[in-house]
């Protein structure tokens, strides 16, 4: 207790309130697994069924030889299972968790908490990024610079009001409104336990905040709000207070809209600074092929110019916490995925929908309990590198899974025809790497299979090289380097292997 006085309000209607609506978004918002990712399960699962199929006919198909055509003995079912190991992708299923680590590691040096490395690799493949303006692209503590009263109101009259209004609003902008008003009028002593005040918090639904007392209602709040609000007390909203919020809004400050019941008593202006170098790091998004989208309470003309001054692509104004899910679930229909920076608590529902969701450490903890990532810095242009760890994530994935297909190819040539040579010797021909007998040649394999995936996990860990290049030319490095690699690696490395057991004496 900072006081000694309580006021507990207790709503009528339980699971109406602001925290109730978020929680209901929060638990209705799913992530989807991205392209990449379904890609890759794809692949995986039906090369794993392929082999299964192929692997399990063999096994008649050889006993049919061995008894019908008198062609030998049939296979073993140890040969048979010696074959499905080494066929399926074991290389890559035993190497992305390596990635995924990898990934979650080096987000650590960045000072990035990921949640799993399923969320790194994600970042790889955004193409739309949405930033809230207030604590992100702006410093976010916007300061009261002045009032402007409508006609017929004095300056004092009206930073008495927004005073009143603000005494108990314990936001930078609330608490510089009192200072300002303090400083530049001398009100100052307000006695709060003996105005015997009702003070009204603000709401993203009303977005207005002020107090009731005396028979008074003061209110401040958004243009928009505080007109709906006057209005539906029999006033008006007049036009040169309609002209300073426009003024206002085109310098890129943040105009507050002061009522005292149904009369409009004038506009603070509120003034935000934009982070420095937040204009370059934009651009260096676009060329990534990134879009970024600010999203922002304000009104579309103070959204607009803060938006030009942060070189962002597209602003959302006057966003809602419904708003900002919808504009994400939009873009998720359309195919894009979405990656999203925020800090309160009206940003949760959007982070837990958004693909890639990075909070802020300075903000709430609903932010950082519904984002799969927490940045310690609090830096939002952070995604910069979270995005290039992404895509370097996404782009050893795409290495090693090259070099493990290639990989299998040249596992045939050593499996089959040790595996079958019994029943069609005939197929000696295909022993092109001289393998000393049938049982050498399929623990080579094996054991090949085995070690390789232990030499691969630095290069998992280590990941693949990022360079901002087309998807046609990844591609043809990695058939050249990796495809071309995985087919010569599994002919010299079992070769070896051969040898070496030969020399042991273990065949």
């Amino acid at each position: 207790m900072l006081s000694d006085w309580l006021v507990i309000r207790v709503s009528a209607n339980p699971g109406e309130s602001f925290l109730d609506r978020m929680i209901a978004m929060v638990e209705g918002a799913k992530r989807h697994k991205t392209p990449n990712e379904i890609a890759l399960d794809i692949l995986l699962a039906a090369l794993t069924l392929v082999f299964l199929v192929a692997v399990g006919t063999l096994l008649p198909f050889s006993a049919f030889a061995a008894g019908v055509a008198h062609a030998g003995s049939p296979v073993t079912l140890t040969v048979l299972v010696a074959l499905l190991v080494c066929l399926i992708p074991t290389t890559i299923g035993g190497l992305l968790s390596a990635i995924g680590i990898a990934g979650m590691d080096r987000m650590a040096r960045a000072n990035v908490i990921a949640m799993s490395g399923r969320a790194v690799e994600a970042a790889g493949d955004v193409d739309v990024l949405l930033l809230d303006k207030t604590g992100t692209i702006t410093l976010g503590n916007r300061q009261a610079d002045g009032f402007l009263p409508a006609p017929g109101v004095t300056p004092e009259s009206l930073a008495d009001a927004a005073q009143l209004a603000s005494l108990a609003d314990e936001t930078p902008e609330g608490r510089s409104i009192v200072v300002r008003a303090k400083e530049r009028y001398g009100l100052r002593e307000r006695d709060v336990h003996a105005l015997h005040a009702m003070f009204v918090p603000f709401s993203a639904q009303t977005r207005m905040s002020g107090v009731d007392l005396d028979g008074r209602r003061l209110r401040k709040g958004a243009a928009e709000a505080v007109d709906t609000w006057v209005r539906s007390l029999g006033g008006t909203f007049p036009e040169p207070v309609r002209a300073h919020v426009n003024e206002v809004a085109r310098r890129g400050a943040t105009p507050l809209v002061v009522s005292d019941g149904p009369s409009v008593l004038g506009v603070i202006e509120l003034k935000d600074v934009v982070k420095g170098g937040i204009r370059e790091r934009f651009a260096q998004l676009r060329r990534m092929g990134i879009k970024t989208v600010m999203i922002t309470g304000d009104n579309p003309l103070t959204a607009a110019a803060i938006a030009a001054e942060a070189g962002v692509d597209d602003f959302l104004a006057e966003a809602t916490p419904e708003a900002k899910l919808a504009l994400i679930r939009e873009h998720q229909t359309g195919g894009r995925l979405i990656a999203m920076t925020g800090d309160g608590t009206n940003d949760a529902p959007a982070l837990a929908q958004a693909d890639v969701a990075v909070a802020m450490n300075s903000g709430t903890q609903a932010a950082k309990e519904a984002g799969n990532m927490v940045d310690l810095d609090s830096n939002p242009t952070k995604l910069i590198q979270v995005v290039e760890t992404g895509k370097q994530l996404l782009m050893t994935r795409g290495a090693l899974t090259t070099f493990s297909i290639a990989n299998d190819v040249a596992k045939y040539f050593a499996i089959l025809p040790a595996a079958f040579v019994t029943s069609f010797p005939v197929l000696g021909a295909l022993n092109v790497m001289h393998l000393a007998t049938p049982r050498s040649a399929v623990l080579s394999a094996v054991i090949f299979n085995a070690l390789i995936i232990v030499a691969l996990i630095p290069l998992a860990l280590r990941g693949v090289r990022y360079r901002p290049l087309g998807a046609a030319t990844i591609l043809a490095r990695h058939l050249l380097i990796y495809g071309v690699g995985g087919l010569v690696a599994p002919f010299v490395g079992i070769k070896l292997v051969d040898m070496l057991l030969v020399a042991l004496r273990l065949t």
